[in-house]
């Protein structure tokens, strides 16, 4: 088994993405606009949204110009963050096979294997902002596939890079 983590939280890092990539300070994203842009189930993002503002990820404004933005300067909040507040911490303590017990004194057949895969993991998130993963996407190092269509500020560079 691999690190797993839930729809819900896969949904949480995509709207967060979105939103640190198209909210400003003057400019809130709807939830409508990331449902549609993501290819997300509107109610359930709805839910995701909330979740988030109550972690105070983000920040909920109503009214005609409403919508959400960062709770925070993007460079504030990682990506471990965003896991924690959707799925909690405990995906990077358990089992890889899943078992109940199972230790560093008891360990399964792959517990010191995974348990340094499940660190790397856990130190990427936590050491990764929302605004380094805008700035890659933004600069042309990495692109985003998002409802089916690729970021157009990178796809060129990644066409270009494919091409070569």
């Amino acid at each position: 088994m691999i690190i797993m983590f839930s729809a819900t939280c896969h949904y949480g890092l995509q709207a967060m993405f979105y939103i640190a990539n198209h909210a400003t300070k003057d400019i809130n994203v709807g939830s409508l606009e990331i449902a549609e842009e993501q290819d997300i189930p509107k109610h359930f993002l709805s839910k995701i949204l909330q979740l988030l503002v109550k972690h105070k990820l983000l920040v909920s404004t109503k009214g005609p110009s409403g919508g959400f933005k960062l709770g925070r300067d993007p460079k504030d909040i990682t990506i471990i963050e965003v896991v924690e507040a959707i799925d909690g911490l405990d995906i990077f303590e358990q089992c890889g096979f899943g078992f109940k017990i199972c230790d560093s004194g008891d360990p399964c057949p792959i517990h010191h294997d995974y348990e340094n895969i499940r660190n790397k993991v856990y130190h990427l998130f936590k050491d990764t902002s929302l605004e380094e993963l805008v700035n890659e996407v933004n600069n042309g190092k990495n692109f985003v596939s998002v409802g089916g269509n690729a970021n157009t500020n990178s796809q060129n560079s990644f066409k270009e890079a494919n091409q070569k």
